[in-house]
């Protein structure tokens, strides 16, 4: 298996991206990814799958999981502890996509 921050050099940079919100079907808060240290490779994730799918979909979570190679299953152990990977099992479960709002540094 690929090691997540393998897969990572193979995605587009989200250097651009300030953060990134989730929303639920009732357009309530699901989630923000912000571009800060300990959160860029979720970004960069989310960011590929809002690119390919427009939301987080069924079909996107399965990708996204994927994607987060490792710590997939470390999230399936141990739940909490990947909070990005826990919301992707949880649209696998209840198959609620997710709308995302992207904005962008100030500077782009």
């Amino acid at each position: 298996m690929q090691k997540f921050s393998d897969i990572l050099l193979t995605l587009d940079s989200a250097d651009h991206v300030q953060r990134i919100e989730l929303f639920d079907e009732n357009n309530e808060p699901a989630g923000v990814i912000e571009n800060k240290p300990g959160s860029l490779g979720s970004l960069k994730v989310y960011h590929h799958l809002y690119k390919m799918y427009g939301a987080i979909t069924l079909d996107a979570a399965v990708e996204g999981l994927s994607l987060y190679a490792e710590h997939t299953e470390d999230a399936e152990n141990c739940p909490g502890k990947h909070p990005n990977v826990d919301r992707l099992l949880n649209i696998l479960e209840n198959e609620a996509p997710l709308t995302v709002k992207i904005t962008d540094n100030p500077s782009n």
